[in-house]
């Protein structure tokens, strides 16, 4: 039984005050009512080291990006390795979501070399994979992300140590979201992808996240989908009671 992952993207917001103070709301709430999923939080960089410093028992952290280059340390100005994410307390990293693969022009073959580092540190990569609106209405989606998913998951990837999350680039922060369907028809394209490339075993035991414009009122239909195991959430994560909203659809 794969365990449902919730998990935020704060992207490029909150400074030191108000970012510590989402942290702690979003802490305490979970705190106080447990479920039987998991709860992932992905602060800015300049944050994580300092929200994970507060009591956060129950949710996990993780960064939103790692180093391609595959060292720990090094000439590698602006780039904060997966040692270095570990370090800071992280336990995931997210690699190839859609915004860098798009303004900072990032490969496949980027995203896999990302994901073969946070692996080899113990970090789980959470591996972006998503179409954008001309590759939907064209006929494409399917095989643009099934060959995202050939391509950007590394051989070490396991049931595990790695997790995919699915967004539309068509459907992050502009409230449209593809119909249950169509989420269904591309999970399950993404597993049977995962099968081929590492193995039945493997895609039977990977969590698949979707993400894109959820809220509170589709949350509960949209993790409850066939082969969907949780959410990517980047909007709704940047307050309380909208993230607890979410989560609290699956209590």
């Amino acid at each position: 039984m794969r365990r449902k992952l919730i998990a935020g993207n704060w992207k490029m917001n909150q400074t030191k005050k108000d970012g510590l103070a989402l942290a702690k709301g979003v802490f305490e709430a979970v705190a106080a009512q447990k479920g039987d999923f998991d709860v992932l939080v992905c602060p800015p960089m300049s944050l994580l080291g300092l929200i994970a410093d507060l009591p956060h028992d129950g949710v996990a952290l993780g960064s939103q990006d790692v180093s391609v280059a595959p060292k720990d340390f090094g000439a590698y100005t602006g780039d904060v390795s997966a040692a270095q994410v570990l370090d800071l307390g992280a336990s995931y990293a997210i690699v190839g979501h859609s915004e860098r693969r798009a303004m900072r022009y990032e490969t496949d073959l980027v995203v896999r070399e990302k994901a073969v580092n946070a692996i080899s540190k113990g970090l789980i990569p959470v591996i972006c994979v998503g179409e954008t609106l001309e590759e939907r209405e064209s006929g494409q989606a399917l095989s643009v992300v099934c060959r995202q998913v050939r391509e950007s998951v590394p051989s070490t990837s396991t049931g595990e140590n790695t997790v995919i999350a699915y967004e539309p680039v068509w459907a992050i922060g502009t409230g449209k979201v593809p119909s249950l369907a169509d989420v269904e028809e591309m999970h399950t394209a993404i597993r049977a992808e995962v099968a081929a490339l590492l193995g039945q075993e493997v895609a039977d035991n990977m969590r698949l996240l979707y993400g894109g414009s959820v809220k509170p009122s589709n949350a509960h239909e949209l993790l409850n989908a066939q082969n969907v195991d949780g959410a990517l959430i980047g909007g709704a994560s940047l307050k309380v009671e909208d993230f607890w909203g979410i989560i609290q659809t699956q209590l």
